[in-house]
């Protein structure tokens, strides 16, 4: 892997489930790496999708809440069409909606659906999904072996605590790391 390429992921997921897109952005920034990210999440207006992102993705999460809202239908269709590997979650404690009930039903020779409760439940579970794919191409990543030791800690000593929810928007970001990516142009801002 080019140390410039970032790591994609794309998350499917409604407009109603903002604490669950934030905290899922939010969990990359705290893995123990010095890799760039690209997380792409589904379009809240009316815009359209990041097909390239999709199709590209290293991993691909759909997200479900009690209902099922545009364009996540059309983003869980491209991933199909392109043989990515999916993995999706269903919110558990929720009355889905008709459509969510129809789209959970349909989606099901897709999707083997997993249950989570809370955020934290869900971050805990991407978390180790993240984690497995990172350790699994660890040359393609070109992990340290500090790296390599701390993401199998984290994997053994899962926290017993839960996350504190995240604040923020939900929306598409890119977090690049000091220590292998060098910018063609600009500046790296200090906090």
């Amino acid at each position: 892997m080019n140390h410039n390429q970032a790591v994609t992921l794309y998350i499917s997921a409604a407009s109603d489930l903002m604490a669950e897109r934030e905290t899922l952005a939010r969990l990359i920034a705290e893995l123990p790496v010095t890799l760039a990210w690209r997380i792409v999440q589904s379009p809240i207006e009316a815009e359209p999708i990041d097909t390239e992102a999709l199709i590209n993705a290293d991993l691909y999460f759909v997200i479900m809440g009690a209902d099922i809202r545009a364009p996540v239908g059309l983003e869980l269709h491209t991933a199909r069409r392109t043989q990515l590997s999916i993995v999706g979650f269903a919110k558990q404690g929720v009355a889905y909606t008709p459509a969510g009930q129809i789209f959970m039903k349909d989606s099901h020779a897709a999707i083997a659906w997993q249950p989570f409760k809370t955020t934290g439940d869900l971050m805990r579970k991407v978390r180790r999904i993240i984690i497995e794919h990172l350790l699994r191409h660890a040359i393609r990543y070109t992990l340290t072996p500090p790296e390599i030791a701390n993401l199998q800690q984290l994997l053994t000593h899962q926290e017993s605590t839960g996350p504190t929810e995240a604040e923020g928007t939900g929306h598409s970001a890119v977090i690049l790391s000091r220590e292998r990516f060098l910018p063609s142009e600009g500046v790296i801002v200090e906090e």
